[in-house]
This record gives C-alpha cells, sequence and structure tokens, in this order.
C-alpha cells in the first residue's frame, strides 16, 4: 500500500504540469526547438559551407608519363614522369572564397528569416487558440443563463403569467446557443490540431495568456533596426557576394599558369643518360576573357541591390502602417472592453427583474442576454484583430516576443 502511494504522489507532479496550460513563450520554445527544424537550418547551412571549401581548394597536380621510341633507332627509349600544378596568379581562388563566405552569411540570415517566420505562425496559432477558449467560455455562460431564465419561466407559467409561446421561444433560443457552442468547440478542436502539429506536442489541452497585446515598440526604434532584419540581411549578403564574383571574373585575362617537373630517362641502348623535364604552360586569353561570367555576376549583384532596396522601402512603409494599426486596435479595444462592457451586468439585472416584475416580455429578456453575448465577443474580435496587428508588427520588427 505503501509503495502503491508513493508512486502515486510521484506521479501526481507530472499530471499536473502535463494538464497545465500552455503559454506562448513555451509554445515558442517547443516549436523552435523541434528538431527537424534544426535539421533543415543546418542542411542549407552546409551545402553554403561546402562551396567555400569547394572555393578555397587548389587544382589537384597532375601526374603523366611518356614513353617515346626514336624511328630508325629502335634500340633507344624515352621516358619521361611529369608532375604538373597549376597557379592561380590573378587571385580569382581568393575572391571567389570570400564570395562563397558572403553566400554563408546568406544562407545564415535566409535561416533566422524562416525562424521568424515560424515563430509568427505559432504565435498565430496560439492566439487563435486563447480567442476560441475565450469565445467558448463567453457562448458556455451565455448557454448557462437560459438555466436562470427556464426557472423564470417555470414560475411565470405557474402563476399564469407566461404564455406557451415563450415556452418555445425560450426553446429555439436554447438550440441555437447550443449549437453555437458546438461550432465554436469545433474550431476549438481544429486549432488545437494545428497548435499541435506546428509545437510538436502529443497535446493541447488549453493554453493561458493576454490576447490583448502590450503596446508596440517605439516606430523610430523599429525604424532604426530594419537593416538588420534577416531578409534584408540575405540580401545584402548576396549583392556582395555577387560584386566579388565580378570582380574575379574581370580578372580572367590574367591565366593560370601551370608547371611541371619530373624525371627524365634516355636509353639509346648503349648509354641511359638521366636529367630533369621542366614545362610551363600558359593558356592565351584570345577568346574566353571570363566576358559571360562578369557579365552574369554583374547582374545578380544590380538584381540583389534593387531588390534589397525595393524590400526596405517596402518594409519602411509596411511598418509604419502597421504600427498604426496595431497601436490603433489595441487603444480601440481596451477602451471597448472598459467602456462598453462595464455596463452589461447592470443591464442585465435591469432585464431580469423587468421581466419577473411583468414590465417586459420575453424577447426583450432574450434581447438583452444577445446584446451582452455580442458585447463580449465584440470585445474579443477586436483584441484577437490588435493582436495579430501586433504579430505582424513583431515579424518586421525581427521581434519573436
Amino acid at each position: 500500500m505503501r509503495i502503491t502511494l508513493s508512486v502515486f504522489l510521484l506521479a501526481l507532479p507530472l499530471a499536473v504540469w502535463a494538464q497545465s496550460p500552455l503559454t506562448e513563450a513555451e509554445a515558442v520554445r517547443l516549436g523552435l526547438a523541434r528538431t527537424d527544424l534544426a535539421d533543415l537550418e543546418r542542411g542549407a547551412a552546409q551545402a553554403a559551407e561546402a562551396d567555400v571549401l569547394a572555393a578555397g581548394l587548389f587544382p589537384n597536380p597532375t601526374l603523366s608519363y611518356s614513353r617515346e621510341r626514336i624511328d630508325g633507332m629502335p634500340e633507344s627509349v624515352e621516358q619521361t614522369w611529369m608532375l604538373e600544378l597549376a597557379f592561380d596568379l590573378s587571385g580569382r581562388r581568393g575572391m571567389h572564397r570570400e564570395a562563397a563566405i558572403h553566400r554563408v552569411a546568406s544562407v545564415t540570415a535566409a535561416n533566422a528569416g524562416r525562424r521568424l517566420d515560424r515563430v509568427a505562425e505559432i504565435r498565430r496559432g496560439f492566439h487563435e487558440l486563447l480567442f476560441r477558449q475565450q469565445t467558448i467560455l463567453t457562448t458556455e455562460t451565455w448557454v448557462l443563463r437560459f438555466t436562470r431564465i427556464e426557472g423564470m419561466v417555470d414560475k411565470l407559467t405557474r402563476a399564469g403569467e407566461a404564455s406557451g409561446y415563450d415556452r418555445r421561444r425560450l426553446a429555439r433560443e436554447r438550440q441555437t446557443a447550443e449549437a453555437r457552442l458546438a461550432a465554436e468547440r469545433a474550431e476549438r478542436a481544429r486549432v488545437q490540431a494545428r497548435l499541435v502539429a506546428l509545437t510538436g506536442q502529443p497535446a493541447v489541452t488549453a493554453v493561458a495568456g493576454e490576447l490583448l497585446p502590450p503596446p508596440p515598440p517605439s516606430i523610430e526604434s523599429a525604424l532604426a533596426a530594419l537593416d538588420r532584419r534577416p531578409d534584408l540581411q540575405a540580401l545584402a549578403r548576396r549583392a556582395e557576394a555577387a560584386q566579388l564574383e565580378g570582380r574575379a571574373a574581370q580578372r580572367g585575362g590574367i591565366p593560370d599558369v601551370t608547371i611541371g617537373i619530373g624525371p627524365k630517362y634516355v636509353d639509346n641502348g648503349s648509354t641511359q643518360d638521366n636529367g630533369v623535364a621542366l614545362s610551363l604552360s600558359i593558356p592565351l586569353p584570345v577568346f574566353d576573357r571570363q566576358q559571360a561570367g562578369q557579365q552574369r555576376a554583374t547582374a545578380e549583384a544590380l538584381q540583389a541591390r534593387a531588390e534589397y532596396r525595393l524590400a526596405r522601402s517596402r518594409a519602411e512603409g509596411e511598418l509604419r502602417g502597421l504600427y498604426l494599426q496595431a497601436e490603433g486596435l489595441r487603444a480601440t479595444a481596451a477602451d471597448y472592453r472598459a467602456r462598453a462592457l462595464a455596463g452589461s451586468p447592470e443591464l442585465l439585472r435591469i432585464a431580469e427583474t423587468a421581466y419577473q416584475g411583468g414590465e417586459s416580455s420575453l424577447l426583450e429578456l432574450l434581447d438583452a442576454y444577445r446584446g451582452a453575448l455580442e458585447a463580449e465577443t465584440t470585445a474579443l474580435e477586436l483584441e484577437k484583430r490588435a493582436r495579430d496587428a501586433r504579430i505582424e508588427y513583431d515579424l518586421l520588427t525581427g521581434s519573436t516576443e
């Protein structure tokens, strides 16, 4: 019995932890900790690093062997071993390697941008589930209010002060409320499944957090950090890499020099001579001077710089607009909840008292309940829109919170 009790007590904290609501920070941490995402980023970086390795390697030496027999002298044989190696006198190899390093930085920035997109997707899923969760609580409160109405109607019916129409109208209103609640629960199940897929967790039963976002950071600080955005950094590194490739192509008129050295053996039948053979070969850059590579690199650099300027200009405009939207929606949502919802309990009390006293009809009481539900739903929708705008604003500024 003691062993069973000990096992239960040890397992209890794990069960409590498993049932605890998921926070936004925890959801983001779990989503970013997935091995698939790490493998994707590592694979992209390693592929780019392989280009750095390839660009920095010296060309392989060439080992050749020749054997010649002189015509008219069948006993005379010449044998030559030659080890040849090409030397880069133009410095193109170093430029290609430096360009590859810039492309690694571009891939790293792209990985950071992919991570930001992932964070934004997880946050959207989290707050969508939080919105559905709070909407269901509001709808459940609306459904539970029918218990109170049914008690009122039963008392008034026994007293002969309520009609059969009130009963039928109440039944239809209850069916509407139950159908709406079922639809909200079905939508919550869909959103839960999506968040489970994003975080990699076996199940997400509930989330905890605030739907209304805090005030966004100032637009001045966001604009000052705009150039550090991963997508703009990736474009800048691409432009720098293309520029280096173009500089390397401009040196296409400087050929690589291939130098060879090796032993030479001459056997004329009566005597044998040994010596050293030297070779020097230089390709003549008459036709191909890397004109195509220079033009391609120049075009790529031009394209990357143009994309950078366009992306930065668009990001600046979107950032200003999103700041105004996020701040405006947040203020509107906070003001609506503080003012429009403040009088709902009093209005409901007045409506119930009036119905019990026979001063109003059931339709007027139901209208008061529907008004309270719509006010709460509107407040949640405004807060959800403010949160969505804040997530987009954070995505543009490169923030993960």
